[in-house]
Protein backbone atom coordinates (compact mmCIF):
# COMPACT_ATOMS: atom_id res chain seq x y z
CA UNK A 1 0.00 0.00 0.00
CA UNK A 2 1.45 3.53 -0.73
CA UNK A 3 -0.58 6.51 0.65
CA UNK A 4 -0.93 9.86 0.13
CA UNK A 5 -0.49 12.78 3.31
CA UNK A 6 -2.14 15.57 1.86
CA UNK A 7 -0.17 18.69 3.65
CA UNK A 8 -1.83 22.17 3.72
CA UNK A 9 -0.34 25.60 4.51
CA UNK A 10 -0.43 25.15 8.62
CA UNK A 11 -0.94 21.22 8.92
CA UNK A 12 1.34 19.58 11.79
CA UNK A 13 0.96 16.05 12.32
CA UNK A 14 1.95 15.45 8.31
CA UNK A 15 5.28 14.03 9.95
CA UNK A 16 4.10 11.46 12.68
CA UNK A 17 0.79 10.31 9.70
CA UNK A 18 4.07 9.71 7.28
CA UNK A 19 6.16 7.89 10.41
CA UNK A 20 2.99 5.62 11.61
CA UNK A 21 2.28 4.68 7.53
CA UNK A 22 6.14 3.53 7.52
CA UNK A 23 6.23 2.36 10.97
CA UNK A 24 3.56 -0.79 9.74
CA UNK A 25 5.47 -1.38 6.77
CA UNK A 26 3.50 0.74 4.00
CA UNK A 27 4.55 3.54 1.40
CA UNK A 28 4.11 6.57 2.17
CA UNK A 29 4.66 10.34 0.11
CA UNK A 30 3.84 13.68 1.22
CA UNK A 31 1.29 15.44 -1.20
CA UNK A 32 1.21 19.19 -1.71
CA UNK A 33 -2.72 20.97 -1.49
CA UNK A 34 -2.06 22.28 -5.20
CA UNK A 35 -1.54 19.00 -6.39
CA UNK A 36 -4.67 17.51 -8.66
CA UNK A 37 -4.03 14.30 -8.65
CA UNK A 38 -3.88 11.09 -6.66
CA UNK A 39 -4.26 8.33 -8.78
CA UNK A 40 -1.11 6.65 -7.90
CA UNK A 41 -1.61 6.26 -4.44
CA UNK A 42 -3.45 3.43 -2.23
CA UNK A 43 -4.89 5.44 0.15
CA UNK A 44 -5.05 8.96 1.66
CA UNK A 45 -4.30 10.58 5.20
CA UNK A 46 -5.23 13.88 5.80
CA UNK A 47 -3.35 14.79 9.11
CA UNK A 48 -3.61 17.60 12.07
CA UNK A 49 -3.19 20.85 12.20
CA UNK A 50 -4.89 24.45 11.82
CA UNK A 51 -4.94 24.37 7.89
CA UNK A 52 -4.62 27.75 6.39
CA UNK A 53 -4.64 29.48 10.51
CA UNK A 54 -8.61 27.87 11.16
CA UNK A 55 -9.64 30.71 8.90
CA UNK A 56 -13.24 31.08 8.44
CA UNK A 57 -13.83 28.19 10.31
CA UNK A 58 -11.67 24.98 10.89
CA UNK A 59 -11.54 23.02 7.29
CA UNK A 60 -13.09 25.39 5.51
CA UNK A 61 -9.97 26.50 3.47
CA UNK A 62 -8.80 23.46 3.01
CA UNK A 63 -12.04 21.93 1.72
CA UNK A 64 -11.53 23.84 -1.41
CA UNK A 65 -8.36 23.51 -2.33
CA UNK A 66 -7.09 21.50 -5.47
CA UNK A 67 -6.67 18.73 -4.14
CA UNK A 68 -9.77 18.24 -2.62
CA UNK A 69 -11.69 17.04 -5.59
CA UNK A 70 -8.67 14.33 -6.05
CA UNK A 71 -10.02 13.31 -2.35
CA UNK A 72 -12.93 13.24 -3.19
CA UNK A 73 -12.34 10.88 -6.14
CA UNK A 74 -9.95 8.53 -3.76
CA UNK A 75 -13.20 8.01 -1.47
CA UNK A 76 -15.71 7.15 -4.94
CA UNK A 77 -13.06 4.53 -6.06
CA UNK A 78 -13.37 2.68 -1.86
CA UNK A 79 -9.81 3.77 -1.48
CA UNK A 80 -9.07 4.27 2.54
CA UNK A 81 -9.27 7.84 3.02
CA UNK A 82 -8.39 8.90 6.78
CA UNK A 83 -8.86 12.44 8.73
CA UNK A 84 -7.12 13.14 11.94
CA UNK A 85 -8.45 15.96 13.98
CA UNK A 86 -8.21 18.74 11.05
CA UNK A 87 -8.13 16.18 8.91
CA UNK A 88 -11.97 15.27 10.42
CA UNK A 89 -12.73 18.73 10.07
CA UNK A 90 -11.71 18.64 6.48
CA UNK A 91 -13.93 15.89 5.63
CA UNK A 92 -17.04 17.06 6.83
CA UNK A 93 -16.43 20.48 4.92
CA UNK A 94 -15.90 18.76 1.74
CA UNK A 95 -19.05 16.19 2.58
CA UNK A 96 -17.50 12.87 2.86
CA UNK A 97 -18.53 12.57 6.21
CA UNK A 98 -21.78 14.01 8.07
CA UNK A 99 -22.14 16.53 10.68
CA UNK A 100 -19.70 19.64 12.05
CA UNK A 101 -17.11 19.97 14.45
CA UNK A 102 -17.43 22.96 16.76
CA UNK A 103 -15.95 24.59 19.74
CA UNK A 104 -15.16 22.36 23.02
CA UNK A 105 -18.18 22.79 25.06
CA UNK A 106 -15.38 24.09 27.90
CA UNK A 107 -14.43 26.76 25.32
CA UNK A 108 -10.61 25.56 25.97
CA UNK A 109 -7.80 23.61 24.11
CA UNK A 110 -7.45 20.39 25.69
CA UNK A 111 -4.36 18.29 25.26
CA UNK A 112 -3.81 14.72 26.98
CA UNK A 113 -3.68 11.45 26.36
CA UNK A 114 -7.68 9.89 26.62
CA UNK A 115 -9.64 6.62 27.10
CA UNK A 116 -11.88 5.46 24.07
CA UNK A 117 -13.82 2.50 23.20
CA UNK A 118 -13.68 0.94 19.96
CA UNK A 119 -17.35 0.96 19.33
CA UNK A 120 -17.49 -1.36 16.00
CA UNK A 121 -14.60 -3.68 14.95
CA UNK A 122 -16.18 -4.71 12.02
CA UNK A 123 -14.68 -2.09 9.81
CA UNK A 124 -11.56 -2.00 7.72
CA UNK A 125 -10.04 0.34 9.70
CA UNK A 126 -10.85 -1.81 13.50
CA UNK A 127 -10.54 -5.32 12.30
CA UNK A 128 -8.12 -6.30 14.51
CA UNK A 129 -9.53 -4.81 17.44
CA UNK A 130 -12.16 -6.46 20.00
CA UNK A 131 -15.69 -5.31 20.31
CA UNK A 132 -15.85 -2.57 23.06
CA UNK A 133 -12.25 -2.33 23.38
CA UNK A 134 -10.83 0.30 24.92
CA UNK A 135 -8.06 2.23 23.71
CA UNK A 136 -5.60 5.53 24.64
CA UNK A 137 -5.10 8.07 21.77
CA UNK A 138 -4.21 11.54 22.56
CA UNK A 139 -6.19 14.18 21.98
CA UNK A 140 -5.41 18.07 21.14
CA UNK A 141 -8.14 20.69 19.99
CA UNK A 142 -10.04 23.05 20.33
CA UNK A 143 -12.93 22.59 18.40
CA UNK A 144 -13.65 18.53 18.58
CA UNK A 145 -17.22 18.54 19.21
CA UNK A 146 -19.25 16.69 16.95
CA UNK A 147 -22.15 18.13 16.38
CA UNK A 148 -24.79 16.67 13.89
CA UNK A 149 -29.08 16.49 13.78
CA UNK A 150 -31.13 14.34 15.70
CA UNK A 151 -31.84 12.48 12.42
CA UNK A 152 -28.69 12.39 11.51
CA UNK A 153 -27.17 10.29 15.00
CA UNK A 154 -30.08 8.34 14.74
CA UNK A 155 -28.64 7.42 10.67
CA UNK A 156 -25.25 7.29 12.29
CA UNK A 157 -26.21 4.41 14.89
CA UNK A 158 -28.58 2.58 12.49
CA UNK A 159 -25.23 2.13 9.97
CA UNK A 160 -23.24 1.73 12.65
CA UNK A 161 -20.96 4.02 11.57
CA UNK A 162 -20.25 5.23 14.78
CA UNK A 163 -16.99 3.26 15.82
CA UNK A 164 -14.76 5.12 18.28
CA UNK A 165 -16.57 7.07 21.78
CA UNK A 166 -15.33 9.17 24.43
CA UNK A 167 -15.27 7.03 27.99
CA UNK A 168 -15.19 10.71 29.66
CA UNK A 169 -16.86 13.12 27.23
CA UNK A 170 -13.83 15.91 27.29
CA UNK A 171 -15.28 18.09 24.61
CA UNK A 172 -19.44 17.54 24.39
CA UNK A 173 -19.75 15.53 21.21
CA UNK A 174 -23.09 14.41 20.78
CA UNK A 175 -23.44 10.75 21.69
CA UNK A 176 -19.65 11.44 22.86
CA UNK A 177 -18.71 10.40 19.34
CA UNK A 178 -14.87 10.45 18.66
CA UNK A 179 -14.68 8.89 15.78
CA UNK A 180 -17.08 7.68 12.31
CA UNK A 181 -17.04 6.14 9.05
CA UNK A 182 -19.00 7.05 5.94
CA UNK A 183 -21.95 4.37 4.88
CA UNK A 184 -19.88 2.73 2.61
CA UNK A 185 -16.92 2.14 5.74
CA UNK A 186 -13.62 3.50 3.37
CA UNK A 187 -13.94 7.07 5.28
CA UNK A 188 -12.84 7.65 8.53
CA UNK A 189 -12.41 10.62 10.34
CA UNK A 190 -11.48 10.94 14.17
CA UNK A 191 -10.35 13.40 16.65
CA UNK A 192 -7.91 11.49 18.68
CA UNK A 193 -4.74 10.61 17.34
CA UNK A 194 -3.83 7.14 16.63
CA UNK A 195 -0.35 8.34 14.66
CA UNK A 196 0.56 9.59 18.56
CA UNK A 197 0.26 6.47 19.88
CA UNK A 198 2.59 3.88 18.26
CA UNK A 199 5.04 3.30 21.41
CA UNK A 200 4.29 2.62 24.94
CA UNK A 201 7.17 4.90 26.25
CA UNK A 202 5.43 7.83 24.62
CA UNK A 203 1.88 6.54 26.78
CA UNK A 204 0.62 4.33 24.43
CA UNK A 205 1.15 2.10 21.41
CA UNK A 206 -2.54 1.61 20.63
CA UNK A 207 -2.46 3.52 17.81
CA UNK A 208 -0.30 1.09 15.76
CA UNK A 209 -2.99 -1.65 15.20
CA UNK A 210 -5.57 0.97 13.29
CA UNK A 211 -2.62 1.61 10.73
CA UNK A 212 -1.61 -1.93 10.32
CA UNK A 213 -5.38 -2.36 9.39
CA UNK A 214 -4.80 0.83 6.92
CA UNK A 215 -1.81 -0.98 5.61
CA UNK A 216 -4.08 -4.48 5.30
CA UNK A 217 -6.56 -2.64 3.98
CA UNK A 218 -7.51 -4.59 0.74
CA UNK A 219 -8.04 -7.82 2.76
CA UNK A 220 -9.59 -6.28 5.67
CA UNK A 221 -12.37 -3.97 3.82
CA UNK A 222 -13.09 -7.06 1.58
CA UNK A 223 -13.76 -9.29 4.71
CA UNK A 224 -16.12 -7.20 6.67
CA UNK A 225 -18.23 -6.40 3.68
Amino acid sequence: MKFAVVRFPGSNCDRDLYNAAVKVGAKAEYVDYRETSLDDFDGVLIPGGFSFGDYLRTGAMAGVAPITKSIKKAADEDKPVLGICNGFQILTEIGLLPGALIHNTGHTFISRNESLKIVNNNTGFTKNHAENEDVVYPIAHGEGCYYCTDETYEELKDNNQIILTYNENPNGSIGDIAGIINKRGNVLGMMPHPERALEAVLGSDDGLRLFENIKSWEENHDTVR
